[in-house]
């Protein structure tokens, strides 16, 4: 195995990133306003403007998941145990003691298994209960005569507040953990250029530099 300088994430998979990053910054904080955690914007606009990011991030969902599928890149997101408990350990310890990352990336398996088992956490658990409560809130009143002093709609936004606060977890863990190992720029500027190391065999090496996906030079230094 060579570690190598290469393509892996196309110009989809940064837009589908960063919009969706973009798009949760912006529903924590209009969230935060129809909670009555600050009045920066009025209450209005704030359902409004949260509405609409919503079903315009529910639209990205569906398209980002048809890429995921007809590119195979969900194969990505597949947690496994093989690993697991030393990249667990690193994190919990042997980072604060300066040793090297137990995981090496390859072309097949981006994500080391922590990082897997976390995606896969949030795409079928976290993901689904966000949107499915926050429709069934937003259709409210089509279904309001069902709920007759408002016990569900009470639930539901319970849960809906719930898995918000789960995904803002997931934020704030995602960030800390980017400051940590080789630095923020180092983890950040694969998702801006859409380059980084990976550890090729003979094979892909080959395959990739033929198809033009290797650069010949890192783009940073450690």
């Amino acid at each position: 195995m060579v570690e190598r300088c290469v393509k892996v994430y196309s110009r989809f998979n940064r837009l589908w990133h960063w919009s969706q990053a973009g798009s949760i910054m912006l529903l924590f904080f209009t969230g935060a306003r129809i909670m009555g955690l600050h009045e920066v914007m009025p209450f209005g606009l704030a359902v409004t403007v949260h509405s609409l990011v919503a079903i315009a991030l529910l639209v990205l969902w569906v398209f980002a998941t048809f890429w995921l599928f007809t590119t195979h890149g969900w194969k990505q997101f597949i947690p496994r145990l093989t690993g697991f408990l030393q990249v667990a350990r690193f994190y919990a310890y042997g980072v604060f003691k300066g040793e090297e990352h137990p995981y090496s990336k390859t072309l097949e398996r981006r994500h080391n298994p922590l990082q897997a088992g976390a995606y896969f956490a949030l795409k079928m658990a976290l993901f689904p209960a966000i949107w499915v409560t926050g429709l069934a809130y937003l259709s409210y009143g089509f279904w309001d005569s069902a709920d007759g002093q408002g016990f569900w709609l009470t639930i539901i936004a319970n849960l809906h507040v719930l898995a918000a606060f789960a995904i803002g977890s997931f934020v704030v863990a995602h960030l800390y953990l980017l400051t940590i190992g080789h630095g923020f720029k180092r983890h950040v500027q694969p998702m801006i250029t859409g380059y980084d190391r990976i550890d090729l065999n003979a094979e892909e090496e080959a395959y990739l530099e033929q198809k033009g996906l290797v650069r010949a030079t890192p783009l940073y230094k450690d």
